[in-house]
């Protein structure tokens, strides 16, 4: 599957065909270096971002200068299922993602240091008002008698964020070879130049369609009630008779 190494610009809007609002998150993919070809993983080893090489530890160094390209920033080996098409010192840009393509997003949520239970988990609160002790507090986290220590997987505060997160299938909006960018609907995990790992899906996205009408126009209650038959009389009972006209 194609992948791009990239980082998070923001958030913006861009508007459909139909004049409908769409938020996308702009990303800018690439160029990404091929640095190694691994056919034996079915992946390609890249670096992503330039730096100076005196920024490198020697041993990178070393290893750019082996391969007599230009020192690169990140390093990360990425996942295609036809490497050998692949030479080193090729270059990956986002013109392998088209739009209405599905992509996959990794990257590192913000942190919130150390948070309490009602925003790390999304808890309720005690009252507020005048004479309550607790109000955003924890509470009682077990009992004391059995079985006297608190269970695993206690839902407590703590240290809140810098996850590595992945959001799936999110829709590619707009290509912008020129520039680098990447505009996908929705949001990815991260803060602003964080780095990302776009990877397209591998899972099939089935839009649902809503049934055809079947064309036969629904009666109205009256009409149903006139189609409808008489009621048949019960076995063993005569029909009651109908009662004889008034004479003037």
């Amino acid at each position: 599957m194609p992948a791009l190494i990239g980082i998070k610009l923001g958030m913006s809007q861009v508007f459909g065909p139909g004049g409908e609002v769409i938020p996308v998150t702009v990303i800018r993919a690439g160029p990404c270096a091929v640095l190694e070809v691994l056919p034996e993983k079915k992946a390609l080893k890249v670096g992503f971002g330039e730096v100076k090489e005196s920024r490198l530890k020697k041993p990178l160094q070393g290893y750019f200068r082996k391969l007599n390209l230009p020192p690169r920033r990140h390093i990360r080996e990425l996942p295609f299922d036809n490497p050998a098409d692949f030479k080193p010192g090729q270059e990956l840009t986002v013109e392998i993602l088209k739009p209405g393509d599905r992509v996959d997003v990794t990257g590192v949520s913000k942190g919130h240091g150390f948070s309490g239970l009602i925003k790390r988990w999304g808890a309720h609160r005690w009252p507020m008002s005048h004479g309550h002790t607790e109000h955003r507090r924890t509470g009682s986290i077990g009992a004391a008698g059995w079985p006297g220590h608190v269970l695993k997987n206690k839902k407590m505060p703590g240290h809140f964020g810098v996850d590595r997160v992945t959001v799936l299938n999110l829709p590619v909006v707009e290509v912008k070879a020129a520039d680098h960018l990447l505009l996908l609907r929705g949001a990815v995990p991260g803060a602003r130049n964080g780095l990302l790992l776009v990877k397209k899906s591998p899972r099939k996205f089935v839009v649902k369609t809503p049934p055809k009408p079947s064309g036969k126009k629904a009666k109205k209650p009256e009409a149903r009630a006139a189609a409808k038959p008489a009621a048949k009389p019960a076995a063993g009972k005569a029909p009651a008779a109908k009662p004889a006209a008034k004479k003037a």
